[in-house]
């Protein structure tokens, strides 16, 4: 959607979304590349010594294949199929067979355990499930209450089992041809589950449309997408929205290939072997990622890197690690915004504005963003507010799935409510000031911990850090900080007050945290996202 390199505020005004009537994910990132030329699209790797490669021409043959295993299953129009898998090939088939059939993927994390399994699988009817050894001994455990559960597809199996059918035998046993379903860009594609850290997570139905929906937020992120030579990576797991939609959907896309690896451990030196490996141009990188990998001093001398662009989204960045990039790799980061129900919707691009730093950018073309008020309206620029999305926009999710009472209280009139708390400047630049619940009320005045987290995580001591709200009888709230020391560093009364001084001297003396707490982790989503409710319930 943007190939070129235009001015951001008259490609803003012009955009218009050019999505056609009828459109069918699956055709669109797989068949319109499977022209008999041999043109690559996913490097999976198991670990260094265990890397295959898959053509687009392989990808729509075992994906025609898998689409009529799961007809002869009775999957067709609009059932669910949930798709319990790592990055791998496998999980790619799945998805591009369900899009085709017309039946709606329900991606799941490798590492849910059985209750989080059992909602997901139970509140979204799945008939069928592709899975492995690991995903078959955890629905053991649950399948008894998972009646309309009809078909397991099982890939590490060497033939078919009592339990589980055996994911390979079972296609090579088909046709490679199949007629991709015709459907309309509204039809329902996808339930991608919120990852749930209020209440029961919610399933965010979306339709076809989804992914034309992203791409200029991608592209944007990206300085640019595509560009000859590409090759794009995300440690993010293909079961959320960040792995599957600003990632490996986009890419296919676009016709770029894409890495997929399975890390048993995340850490910074694998990243980088990875990337010098299969020399990586584009990679989206969560913060959590990006906090950990600025430890390594010099990476470029020690790697021999290919990076064009880094995108990151999920916890604002902040001046610390926008700058590490820059003097480290250098590359600017784009910080990108958005959430399961409606992603992508803002984001930075160093090919076509400055950053500000302490911002997430500015609206993508295509999308009209506003800072409201509880009553639904616009507020004035410099006046906080929640972060909201006009409808109708096609990266906007359908409805929450089965949850009519959930789907009404996202929405204020025509628009969305991200939940999100920001401030739009002159400029058009959005800074995030924390979720709804997350903004601390101290004294009267109301505090975002995202720049105080910045400042500390500037302390050398630090490693990792949270900032949340605690209770107090004078100040309403005083500023927490969940304090993780880097290797070696010890606890002290001393290095508190330092970590506290720090914060005066750098951000406000109303906003130094007055109580901090050494922990040796965050707990965190399964997205990467501190879950601040828990630390605060944790203290109370």
């Amino acid at each position: 959607m943007l190939n070129q390199k235009p001015d951001y505020a008259q490609t803003y005004r012009d955009f218009e979304w050019q999505i056609p009537r009828h459109y069918n994910i699956g055709v669109d990132v797989c068949d319109k590349w499977a022209d008999g030329s041999g043109r690559l699209a996913l490097i999976d790797e198991k670990s260094p010594d265990n890397i295959s490669r898959y053509t687009f021409d392989q990808l729509k043959e075992y994906s025609n294949q898998f689409a009529r295993v799961l007809q002869k299953a009775g999957v067709g129009k609009g059932d669910r199929v949930g798709i319990l898998l790592a990055q791998g090939v496998e999980t790619a088939i799945a998805h591009i067979a369900v899009y085709k059939l017309g039946a709606i993927a329900v991606p799941l994390f490798s590492l849910f355990g059985v209750d989080a399994l059992q909602h997901r699988l139970s509140n979204s009817g799945a008939r069928a499930l592709v899975t492995n050894h690991e995903g078959m001994e955890k629905l053991a455990d649950i399948q008894e209450s998972l009646p309309q559960l009809q078909a397991v597809f099982n890939i590490d199996l060497a033939e078919s089992s009592s339990t589980a059918l055996d994911f390979w035998s079972s296609l090579r046993q088909e046709a490679p041809s199949f007629t991709a379903l015709n459907t309309l860009a509204e039809d329902p594609a996808v339930i991608i589950y919120t990852s749930g850290t209020t209440g029961k997570p919610k399933g965010a139905l979306h339709a076809h449309r989804v992914l034309p929906g992203h791409l200029p937020g991608v592209e944007m992120s990206h300085d640019f997408l595509p560009v000859q030579g590409s090759v794009m990576w995300t440690p993010a797991d293909w079961a959320w929205i960040g792995g599957l939609f600003d990632v490996l959907m986009p890419a296919w896309h676009h016709g770029i290939p894409v890495v997929a690896c399975r890390f048993a451990k995340f850490t910074a030196q694998a990243a980088f072997e990875l990337m010098e490996r299969h020399q990586v141009t584009h990679t989206f990188l969560p913060p959590t990622a990006l906090k950990m990998m600025r430890h390594i001093e010099n990476p470029r001398q020690q790697w021999n890197l290919n990076l064009r662009s880094i995108a990151s989204g999920g916890e604002s960045l902040g001046l610390e690690l926008i700058e590490w990039g820059r003097h480290h790799l250098g590359i600017t980061i784009n910080e990108f915004y958005g959430q399961t129900e409606c992603n992508m919707i803002v984001s930075s691009c160093a090919a076509l504005f400055e950053p500000d730093i302490g911002s997430i950018g500015k609206a993508v073309p295509g999308h009209k963003l506003a800072i409201i008020n509880k009553l639904g309206n616009p507020v004035p620029n410099g006046q906080e507010g929640n972060i909201a999305v006009l409808a109708p926009d096609p990266v906007m999710f359908l409805r929450y799935w089965k949850n009519p009472e959930a789907t009404k209280e996202k929405f204020t009139g025509s628009w969305l409510l991200t939940g999100d708390m920001g401030v739009c400047d002159e400029a058009g630049f959005i800074r995030f000031v924390g979720r709804d619940d997350d903004v601390i009320t101290s004294a009267g005045y109301r505090i975002g911990p995202g720049p105080i987290e910045d400042c500390i995580l500037g302390h050398p001591a630090v490693s990792m850090v949270a900032v949340v709200g605690l209770p107090d009888k004078e100040r309403t709230e005083v500023v927490a900080a969940f304090v993780v020391l880097h290797d070696g560093v010890s606890e002290s009364e001393a290095l508190k007050q330092e970590i506290q001084a720090h914060v005066r001297h750098r951000v406000a003396a109303h906003e130094y945290p007055r109580q901090i707490y050494f922990v040796r982790e965050l707990p965190m989503t399964t997205t990467g996202k501190i879950i601040r409710k828990a630390l605060r319930q944790q203290e109370l």
